[in-house]
């Protein structure tokens, strides 16, 4: 009875620990790249889309997030309409936002305003690309292929550099400060 009791309580150690899981090939999307010299940024129309990155999530998972900034250096407002990716069965667009005291995530199926000679930024507390029914983990130092579609500006495919479960920002820049366990403040920069 001694030796269960002691291999119960090394099994709830082992699992109370911090465990870097490996992902092997098999639990990637097939369709994830590997990092390469990405651009900062890409143009479509007045729009410039940068600071694009994903969060790397667990094997299995079946949701991922994502955050991009998205500049309209035109004088006319535009709307990002909807997004795509190949790893993901659905890509919605999202928003957190605090009501009282709780956190709500809730979908914008009519899609997110760009004004013109603005900057829209998604973060992990605010706007975000929400990945669903993924087709495989995303795995650090790796990139999500996303569609992103405006209503006038049409359509360009970006790259979300995969970060730790937890970046609160694109991998290789410092992390923003936000004062919440989230990270960043997304939003609208007036």
């Amino acid at each position: 009875m001694r030796t269960a009791s002691v291999a119960l309580a090394a099994l709830a150690a082992s699992l109370a620990a911090p465990v870097a899981l490996p992902v092997t090939a098999a639990f990637a999307a097939p369709a994830m790249m590997a990092t390469k010299a990405q651009p900062k940024s890409w143009a479509v129309g007045d729009l410039v889309v940068s600071g694009t990155y994903a969060r790397a999530t667990l094997p299995h998972a079946p949701v991922g997030g994502g955050f991009i900034t998205i500049t309209n250096k035109g004088s006319a407002d535009d709307t990002l309409v909807a997004a795509s990716s190949p790893l993901a069965g659905v890509v919605q667009l999202h928003e957190m936002q605090m009501k009282g005291d709780v956190m709500e995530m809730r979908a914008l199926p009519d899609g997110i305003p760009i004004p013109a000679g603005k900057t829209v930024t998604f973060s992990p507390n605010g706007l975000h690309l929400m990945f669903m029914k993924l087709n495989g983990a995303f795995v650090k130092g790796k990139t999500v292929p996303v569609t992103l579609t405006f209503a006038k500006a049409g359509k360009v495919t970006v790259e979300l550099a995969v970060g730790g479960i937890a970046a609160s920002a694109p991998p290789g820049t410092p992390a923003t400060a936000g004062g919440s366990m989230m990270g960043g403040s997304g939003g609208m920069k007036m």
